[in-house]
């Protein structure tokens, strides 16, 4: 089983960037898919981003062109740059794994808090 631990969160004012940064405490090189979810105040926990062990990527349509996902295999460590970001982007940021599609099997993060000032 691998532990997921979240960085890099924090407060930032409208129209910063924040780096999180997902780091396993195993290999996630062939895991089929990783994910960042994120849950506002108030709000149902949604996939705002998600990239596959082939680097197809995905994203919530809000960040498209704000929001960047990648992974880097030989850090086991998966990021989600945010750029230009909004006060509806605060939300606790949580990553996620998935090792099979074939499976239902998801590992997920603690969370991580981004608040974004107006």
């Amino acid at each position: 089983q691998v532990q997921l631990a979240e960085s890099g969160g924090g407060l930032v004012q409208t129209g910063g960037s924040l780096r999180l940064s997902c780091a396993a405490s195993g290999s996630i090189s062939s895991y089929d898919v990783m994910y960042w979810y994120r849950q506002g105040p108030g709000t149902e926990r949604e996939l705002v981003a998600l990239i596959t062990s082939r680097d197809i990527v995905n994203y919530l349509g809000s960040v498209m062109d704000r929001f960047v996902i990648s992974r880097d295999n030989a850090k086991n460590t998966v990021f989600l740059q945010m750029n230009n970001l909004k006060p509806e982007d605060t939300a606790v940021y949580t990553c996620a794994a998935r090792p099979s599609l074939l499976e239902t099997t998801t590992y997920w993060g603690q969370g991580i808090q981004v608040t974004v000032s107006s």
